[in-house]
């Protein structure tokens, strides 16, 4: 009997012990969930701080962005209202694409400055410049060693001198030689270049235009051309090629169209890249010419820096010329 009492009182012991070690494995347990809850949610405030901070500064640097934008914006607007008057522009009729383009965007920019373009010839812009009747002289040939003192040349893009004809002539192709020979009245016959029987017609500019000393200079035919037809401007000789089947023209590249055929010369076709690359032979820069030492006005400086700039390269391009700003 009183084994079993010390034994039933020994079990009631071990049960007691065994459920308080229970209960202690359960309450650390918890307390250990309870501590990685706490350190979770400090992590995700502390995730949820840095992200609106770095929310918040990406905000302020956008909104630092745009308003220095429009504070640009701003300025150049300012700029382009401060900045007014005529700048008048004399001389190349083979630029006049060239310059429609850039005045255009100019005025645009600064409308309350005008633009004018008077089509003279290169000879004549390069006088204009230097006796001071007009801003800029406008040149399609560089300066001779007699024009070079008291005045200052700034090339602005580069120009093919396409040879044309009319679209109904066979003949695609022309070398150097034949061209000179053609224009000193030594071939005359169309069938002598494998195109059809009929006597060539010479269309070629006056004197003094910068087409003709660029192209007399190229094909060394300086005072030896034997001309039908000599005219003051790009768009007649290209008119007059258009309308006479047996003709044969010079023009500059910005300007020729459809209603004439561009030739290839020893069997470059004359396009922006091969001017570029200097494999089409017959070219010549585009100048600006100003006199040495005299200050521009605010607006012609403005128009100048502009023709020279990398904003005008595509107005340039779009005109048909090469551009040569860095």
């Amino acid at each position: 009997m009183k084994k079993s009492v010390l034994a039933v009182l020994f079990a009631g012991m071990l049960g007691a012990t065994m459920m308080a070690g229970c209960g202690s494995s359960y309450s650390t347990t918890e307390s250990s969930n309870n501590s990685s809850d706490t350190a979770a949610s400090a992590t995700e405030a502390a995730a949820s701080t840095e992200a609106a901070s770095s929310e918040e500064a990406s905000s302020t640097e956008t909104a630092s962005a745009e308003t220095e934008s429009t504070d640009s914006a701003s300025a150049d607007t300012a700029a382009g209202s401060d900045l007014s008057g005529t700048v008048g522009t004399d001389g190349s009729t083979s630029m006049e694409k060239v310059i429609g383009y850039l005045s255009e965007a100019f005025q645009e920019k600064y409308p309350n400055v005008k633009v004018t373009y008077n089509p003279t010839g290169s000879s004549s812009g390069i006088t204009a410049a230097k006796e001071g009747s007009t801003d800029l002289g406008l040149a399609s040939r560089d300066l001779k060693d007699d024009e070079k003192d008291g005045l200052v040349q700034t090339t602005i893009a580069i120009d093919g001198i396409a040879m044309i004809v009319n679209p109904q002539n066979s003949v695609a192709d022309l070398s150097l030689d034949q061209i000179a020979q053609i224009y000193k009245g030594e071939i005359t016959n169309w069938k002598d270049v494998g195109g059809s029987d009929g006597e060539i017609v010479c269309i070629g500019r006056e004197a003094g235009s910068g087409t003709r000393d660029g192209f007399e200079t190229i094909t060394d035919t300086k005072d030896a051309c034997k001309l039908s037809q000599e005219l003051t401007s790009t768009g007649d000789v290209i008119q007059t090629v258009a309308n006479n089947p047996n003709a044969i023209g010079y023009a500059s590249l910005a300007a020729i169209n459809d209603t004439v055929k561009a030739l290839t010369v020893e069997g470059v076709a004359p396009t922006e890249e091969t001017v570029l690359d200097g494999t089409y032979k017959i070219q010549r820069n585009f100048n600006v010419i100003t006199k040495e030492g005299a200050e521009l006005s605010p607006q012609a400086q403005a128009f100048f820096d502009y023709m020279q700039s990398k904003d005008a390269d595509e107005l340039i391009k779009k005109a048909g010329a090469v551009p040569v700003a860095k």
